[in-house]
This record gives C-alpha cells, sequence and structure tokens, in this order.
C-alpha cells in the first residue's frame, strides 16, 4: 500500500495532463502502453492490413443497444430506458451468466468502479467486446484508466498488484510487508454464488438448487430424463483466476 500511494501521490499533477510515467523512490516507471507490453511480454498482434484492435475500431462505432442487449441479456429482457426514453443502463438481475462473470472482472482489472449493480452504456460496450472476444489492446487500456483516475483527483488505489509488480521489477524495494488482501478469485465457486443467473436457460450446473427445486415437487409418473446439456467447465465461463486476474488468453494474461 505505501508503494501505491507513492504512485499515485508522484504521478498527480495538478491542472495538467498527467504523464505515462513517474518515478518512485528514484525509479523512473513507466506505464504507457509499449511498457506494459514488454513487461507483460504480450506485443500486440494485428492481422495484415489491420492498424487498431478489433474492439478499438468498435469503440469508434455507435454501439446498438439491441445487438448488446441481445448478447448480454436473459431473453426477453433489455435495457432500462432513462427519462428521455433513450437506454440508459442494464440491470445485473437480466444479465447472462457470462455477462456478469465478465463484468465482475471488468469492475477490478479494466475499469475500476464501486458502482456494480449494473451496467451504464459504455460499461456495457466493454463487456461486449469480452463477451465477444474482440482483440483488445488492455494495455493501453489499462493504462488510460490509470491516467483517467488521476485526473479525477480519485482516493481510490486502483491496479495494486499490477503496479507494485512494475515497481518491483525496476528495481524499487519494499520496505514495509503490510498489504491488502485481494478479493475472492473467480473461480466455478464463485460464479454459482455471485454470478449465476437462475433464469440464463444456456448455464446449468449438477446438483445445483434448480435440480433440488424439482425434486422437492414431489413423485412424478413420467419416467425421469437425462439433461442432455453438458455442465460447464470453469474453463467454459473463466479460468480460476488470482486477483481477478484470467489465464485462458492473452487478453486474460494481460491482467496478472
Amino acid at each position: 500500500m505505501t508503494i501505491m500511494k507513492e504512485f499515485y501521490a508522484n504521478l498527480y499533477v495538478p491542472g495538467d495532463k498527467p504523464p505515462k510515467q513517474v518515478r518512485v523512490r528514484g525509479h523512473l516507471i513507466k506505464f504507457d502502453s509499449d511498457s506494459f507490453n514488454t513487461f507483460l511480454e504480450t506485443p500486440i498482434v494485428l492481422e495484415p492490413r489491420e492498424t487498431l484492435p478489433t474492439y478499438s475500431k468498435f469503440c469508434r462505432l455507435r454501439p446498438d443497444p439491441q445487438e448488446l442487449a441481445a448478447q448480454l441479456c436473459i431473453p426477453g429482457r433489455g435495457f432500462v430506458l432513462n427519462v428521455e426514453g433513450l437506454p440508459w443502463k442494464l440491470l445485473r438481475k437480466d444479465l447472462t451468466t457470462l455477462a456478469q462473470t465478465w463484468s465482475v472482472l471488468s469492475y477490478f482489472n479494466l475499469a475500476p468502479t464501486s458502482h456494480t449493480f449494473d451496467l451504464n452504456l459504455d460499461r456495457s460496450r466493454l463487456v461486449y467486446g469480452l463477451v465477444m472476444k474482440m482483440d483488445m489492446n488492455v494495455r493501453a487500456f489499462i493504462s488510460g484508466q490509470i491516467t483517467l483516475m488521476v485526473q479525477s483527483n480519485s482516493s481510490r488505489l486502483e491496479f495494486p498488484a499490477l503496479i507494485t509488480a512494475l515497481c518491483m521489477a525496476r528495481g524499487v524495494t519494499l520496505d514495509s510487508l503490510t498489504f491488502e488482501s485481494l478479493i475472492p478469485t473467480i473461480n466455478l465457486a464463485y460464479i454459482k454464488k455471485n454470478c449465476w443467473n437462475l433464469d440464463d436457460p444456456t448455464v446449468s450446473f449438477p446438483g445445483t438448487r434448480k435440480a433440488r427445486a424439482r425434486e422437492s415437487e414431489g413423485p412424478s409418473s413420467a419416467a425421469p430424463q437425462t439433461s442432455t446439456t453438458p455442465a460447464p467447465t470453469p474453463s467454459a465461463l473463466v479460468t480460476v483466476i488470482s486477483g481477478h486476474s484470467a489465464q485462458s488468453t492473452d487478453l486474460m494474461m494481460a491482467m496478472l
């Protein structure tokens, strides 16, 4: 926590756009996109004749709210409208299990926020990009989020594991063993408890509350049926991660 406080305190420049580098205890720490790519060993790989990742191009377009809702919500649900009748937000209870899982990861690893009850239009677009497996320059995104956090003069200290590791890699020594505990990992148990939408027809788990509820309805004269839908493995939704970081794709590797 001491390193985190020094990093953000030294980075703050009143009335000016914060730079993409800062000195912490005499060591120069760069956190621009290229520096993150080098540190994480995750260079950007573009398709032939492409200059931007898929998500970057997607962000330059006006998202179709109906398309976003179709991919992120359970059937029949969609955006809550504001007083002007325009799409405003997606409620968490209306999101699919997969969308809820990716939204939780976005809250802590991509665009930190304490508001986790719903998705506004901007975050819906981010989660949509994750669900649709769009190529993304995650390092540039995180670099931009750090800059925005400093510009907003926020008291929140985000990306603790990434910044601490970056400082240590540049030679900053830790003189304190005071650490903050991370939020529980997003594994299968976490998904079942916090992200599983019981109304989501695409996801089921063996021995779940739904199954027990059907059994408690009493005996039936019909022959028992065996579900043909295989239960998703942890990797089908999200790989077990450490400190809200996944390991299944290069995208998730960049969040370690």
